[in-house]
C-alpha cells in the first residue's frame, strides 16, 4: 500500500465529531448551508457575482472549461480540514456564479488526514476527491512530491495575486490564516500580548497555570508547522517556551482548545488558529479574548490543489479560480478565513492579511513556506518540544 504523508503518519488523535461524518451526510449539510444562505439578503449582498461569466482578463479558451463543467453532472467533491461555516458563503457564491453545480460535498478531516484519505483510496482503486484543501504545510510538501497526486494547473488569477499565492507547484493559497493567543478573559487577571508576555505571566504564578495552558500537538503536521516556524524565526523564543511548556498540555485541534478555554479548563492557548477563534470570541460575550503575538505572529496559508485524477476536473478548475478571484476572496473573508488579495475590505467580520500587518507590523509577521522539513530536524524539534511538555 502507498505510504501516507509524513504528518499524517504521526497523527493519532482526531476530531471525532467531524471525522465520523459520512461524506454523503456532510454533502447534504453543506448543500443546505450553501443554498439556504444564498437566499439571505445581508451576508453576501455586497458581493456582486457575475453568473456564468469568467472575469474579462481570463483567456478566451476559458469558455471551454466552463462548457466542460456543464457536462460533469453538477457535482464537486472536496476533501478539507475547513469548517462548514467557513465554506458556507464560498459555496453560496460559487453556486451563484455557476448555478449548474448543484451538489458540493466537503467532508471535514484533520489537517493531515486529507492526504492520508486520498492516498489510501488511490491505493485501493481510486478516490472521488476533486479538490484538496488543508493548511498542513509539511503534509502538502510530502504529498506534492509524489508522482501522480496533483493536476498540473496554472490559474489565470495568478497575474492578479502576489507571488505568495503560489505555495508550491499546482498548490495555491486560498487564505492566509494567522495564529493567535486566546484566553479566558474572566479568569486571567493579566492579559497576554505575545509569547514572552505569556511566559512572564505564568512564571509569576506557576501553580495557578499548571496544566492550564494549551498548545497544538507537534506530532501533527499543523502543530509542528506553526510551532517550528515560530522557533525558526524567533530562536530566542525557547527561553519563553521553557517557562510555558512545562505547565502546558497539547491538543490536536483548535476547536478542542477553544471549547476548553471557554469552559475554564484552560486559561489560555497559544498558536490557536484565528479562523475558528474569531467567531467563538465574538459569540462569547467578552468571556474570551484574542490577541496576535506582538513578538511574532505565524501566518499559515490554507493550500488548495486539484487531485490528479479528479472526476470533475473542469468544475474543480472553476472552483479553484473562483476562490482566488476577487469575488471568491470576499466570500473567503466572509466565512471567517483571512483573505490576502488586495482590494478586499476588512469590515463586517471580514479579516484580511493587510489588516493583520497593520496590527502587528510587517516585521512581526512570520509567513510559513510550504517546504518539507527533513525528518531528522522534525525529530529533533518534536523531542525538544515534547520534552518540555513532559511527554
Amino acid at each position: 500500500m502507498t505510504a501516507v504523508p509524513l504528518g499524517a503518519a504521526r497523527i493519532v488523535r482526531r476530531r471525532p465529531a467531524r471525522v465520523a461524518l459520512a461524506l454523503g451526510t456532510v454533502a447534504s449539510l453543506t448543500l443546505m448551508a450553501a443554498c439556504g444562505s444564498g437566499d439571505a439578503a445581508e451576508p453576501g449582498a455586497n458581493n456582486v457575482v457575475k453568473t456564468g461569466e469568467a472575469p474579462s482578463y481570463y483567456p478566451a479558451e476559458y469558455k471551454d472549461v466552463i462548457a466542460a463543467s456543464k457536462t460533469e453532472g453538477g457535482t464537486l467533491t472536496i476533501y478539507s480540514n475547513t469548517d462548514q461555516e467557513n465554506w458556507a458563503p464560498i459555496f453560496r457564491d460559487f453556486q451563484k456564479k455557476y448555478p449548474w453545480v448543484k451538489k458540493i460535498a466537503a467532508n471535514n478531516l484533520d489537517s493531515d488526514e486529507v492526504f492520508q484519505k486520498v492516498l489510501s483510496e488511490q491505493a485501493t482503486g481510486g478516490s472521488p476527491a476533486d479538490i484538496l484543501v488543508s493548511n498542513a504545510a509539511q503534509a502538502w510538501a510530502d504529498f506534492g512530491e509524489r508522482p501522480g497526486t496533483l493536476l498540473e494547473y496554472k490559474s489565470p488569477e495568478l497575474a492578479k495575486l502576489p507571488a505568495v499565492a503560489t505555495l508550491m507547484p499546482n498548490v495555491y493559497s486560498m487564505s492566509t490564516d494567522p495564529m493567535s493567543i486566546v484566553y479566558n478573559a474572566s479568569l486571567m487577571k493579566d492579559k497576554p500580548t505575545g509569547l514572552k508576555s505569556l511566559a512572564d505571566i505564568v512564571a509569576k504564578d506557576p501553580n495557578t497555570y499548571k496544566g492550564k495552558i494549551t498548545t497544538r500537538d507537534v506530532g501533527g503536521a499543523f502543530g509542528f508547522t506553526v510551532s517550528h516556524a515560530f522557533t525558526e524565526a524567533r530562536p530566542d523564543s525557547w527561553a519563553s517556551l521553557e517557562k510555558i511548556l512545562p505547565l502546558g498540555k497539547a491538543e490536536s485541534s483548535s476547536g478542542t482548545q477553544l471549547e476548553k478555554i471557554t469552559a475554564g479548563e484552560y486559561l489560555a492557548g497559544f498558536f490557536v488558529s484565528a479562523a475558528p477563534a474569531y467567531p467563538k470570541v465574538e459569540q462569547s460575550g467578552g468571556l474570551l479574548g484574542l490577541t496576535f503575538l506582538d513578538d511574532g505572529t505565524v501566518v499559515l496559508p490554507r493550500g488548495i490543489g486539484i487531485a490528479a485524477k479528479a472526476p470533475h476536473t473542469a468544475t474543480a478548475k472553476l472552483f479553484t479560480d473562483f476562490v482566488l478571484s476577487e469575488e471568491g476572496q470576499r466570500a473567503v473573508a466572509e466565512g471567517g478565513l483571512t483573505s490576502y488579495r488586495d482590494g478586499i475590505e476588512a469590515t463586517d467580520g471580514r479579516h484580511t492579511y493587510q489588516e493583520l500587518v497593520k496590527k502587528v507590523g510587517e516585521a512581526n509577521v512570520i509567513n510559513v513556506k510550504y517546504t518539507k522539513v527533513p525528518e531528522d530536524k522534525v525529530k529533533a524539534f518534536t523531542t525538544r518540544w515534547d520534552g518540555l511538555l513532559g511527554r
